[in-house]
């Protein structure tokens, strides 16, 4: 394929396959989650955020290319902050805290779902243990958050009186920075995905990701919305 025919068919992949087509994101977004469902998720969700530095510390950890790493130590600043009380995570915990769970609880991810854990941990496997430009594709669901997000932030809004702006302040410093890292992935995977195979792996590494997302959501319906909870797992009633 030739890089225009490549991104063509690394966005249908999103069009195909990314979460926002996942039912929980509709009920989210609607306003027909109950509190206990919107707890549910933003609890399990922190593991994801939390876990999203290290696995680009394992990418950064592979590149040889000095300016390379320059710009994706970018993406760990974004999440983990310059300094105490600063970054996306701490922003996340801002949602958790305003949904009534302390921070030691939420840190712990003690009540977080079995398959939240491995789906999150198969994903920073996955970028230790494939090639450069495989750990590098998978992030390509970036392409696809900016819009969702924005979409995920009116909804809630317009439907739940439990959050507000503040609290939702993770969603709205994301978008920008959503775009910086997937031009840069996408231009990378442009320029390095010469063969067939190659073009090959970096798709199938982006429809590894968009499986990592989905799963997470197939939990939280499974446990919270048909109410089959593992043991173990955060109870609204506890």
């Amino acid at each position: 394929m030739t890089p225009d025919e490549l991104e063509a068919a690394l966005r249908a992949v999103g069009a195909e396959r990314y979460h926002n087509l996942h039912p929980f994101h509709h009920r989210l977004h609607d306003g027909q989650c109950s509190r206990a469902e919107v707890q549910a998720w933003a609890l399990n969700r922190y593991f994801y955020q939390s876990q999203i530095p290290i696995k680009d510390a394992t990418i950064l950890a592979r590149m040889q290319d000095s300016a390379l790493r320059r710009e994706w130590r970018q993406r760990i600043l974004d999440h983990d902050g310059e300094r105490e009380g600063d970054g996306g995570i701490e922003r996340w915990l801002v949602l958790t805290d305003s949904l009534g769970f302390s921070r030691d609880y939420v840190a712990s991810t003690q009540g977080i779902l079995p398959a939240t854990r491995f789906a999150v941990e198969a994903y920073v496997h996955f970028c230790a243990e494939r090639s450069l430009l495989e750990a590098i594709a998978s992030s390509l669901t970036e392409l696809f958050s900016p819009q969702v997000i924005g979409e995920r932030v009116s909804g809630m809004l317009a439907h739940y009186d439990f959050v507000d702006e503040r609290t939702l302040a993770y969603f709205t410093a994301r978008p920008p920075q959503a775009q910086r890292d997937s031009d840069f992935a996408l231009a990378y995977v442009r320029e390095h995905a010469t063969t067939r195979e190659l073009q090959q792996k970096v798709l199938d590494a982006l429809v590894f990701k968009t499986d990592v997302l989905w799963a997470q959501l197939d939990a939280l319906w499974h446990a919270y919305v048909e109410g089959h909870r593992p043991p173990g797992a955060w109870s609204p009633e506890a």
